[in-house]
């Protein structure tokens, strides 16, 4: 299975046995729309609601920090989602939500992943089948391994401002990133000293499909950044940083992510922070 899928390729794989589909969308109180609700309503025939919102560590005080390995293994495994099957992730969100999820079952090594190209949007649009209600799925184990590269602490993040060994992107707005938007989270305005700024919607076509091949790579070459360098995303949250991730992936480059993003370095009296372009 590609990491990318297509509506037609899904379409005509529902059914199989090792197939698993979760709706990723991750929505903010501000849009004054329900995630479950909306799944409860119409979702893509078979998909399981993922619940990024919950899926996250809770004991932290940032917004969305990686879940440790027991929360993983029993969220994932009572939705069907474990060991031996492909995991195609889709979303309705304005933040491309399955990106997060991707990075995050991906990190920890369970199944195949892939997103749906176009996301529950392009389904819709083709006029493809949707069911409501709940859906049941039967249990399957789920063995957590994280891997240490796929993640960016705090520290290491400091550490990287004297080495200069990875290069830093952000998919923050243009407008935030400079300074000149105040920060959600009541962080300081700002970015990171010597980041480059990818805002994560660039990475799309008109049509809100994810760009590919020499488009792709154009849009990570217009922002500065050198794709065969050592790279880590960062952004607000840790929700638009695993869309740079993936769009790297897609060209066969592999990023960590800074999870605490900005909302930890720019609410955080210690670290250095910038205005201003890149």
């Amino acid at each position: 299975m590609d990491s990318l899928v297509t509506t037609e390729w899904l379409a005509s794989s529902l059914g199989q046995g090792d197939l698993r589909i979760a709706d990723a969308t991750l929505l903010d109180p501000s849009l004054g729309r329900d995630a479950r609700a909306e799944f409860e309503a119409g979702h893509i025939p078979g998909a399981v609601f993922l619940d990024l919102a919950e899926l996250r560590d809770t004991d932290s005080p940032l917004p969305n920090t990686l879940p440790g390995p027991a929360k993983v293994a029993s969220r994932l495994g009572k939705l069907g989602l474990g060991d031996g099957t492909r995991i195609v992730l889709y979303d309705d969100a304005p933040w491309k939500s399955a990106a997060r999820a991707w990075w995050l079952i991906r990190g920890y090594g369970i199944g195949s992943v892939a997103i749906l190209d176009g996301g529950l949007a392009k389904w819709r649009a083709e006029g493809r089948a949707l069911e409501a209600g709940p859906h049941d799925a039967k249990p399957r184990h789920a063995t957590p391994q994280w891997n240490e590269a796929r993640l960016r602490t705090l520290a290491q993040m400091k550490g990287n401002l004297a080495t200069g060994a990875e290069q830093v992107i952000d998919a923050r707005s243009a407008t935030r990133f400079t300074g000149e938007e105040p920060d959600p989270h009541g962080a300081a305005p700002g970015h990171i000293p010597g980041a480059l700024s990818l805002p994560y919607p660039r990475l799309f076509e008109a049509d809100g499909t994810w760009k590919r091949g020499a488009a792709l790579s154009a849009a990570f070459e217009a922002a500065g950044v050198d794709l065969n360098a050592p790279m880590a995303m960062t952004c607000g949250s840790g929700v638009t940083a695993a869309v740079l991730a993936f769009g790297a992936h897609l060209l066969g480059r592999e990023a960590s992510l800074y999870d605490g993003s900005w909302t930890e370095w720019g609410s955080d009296s210690s670290t250095l922070k910038a205005t201003g372009e890149a």
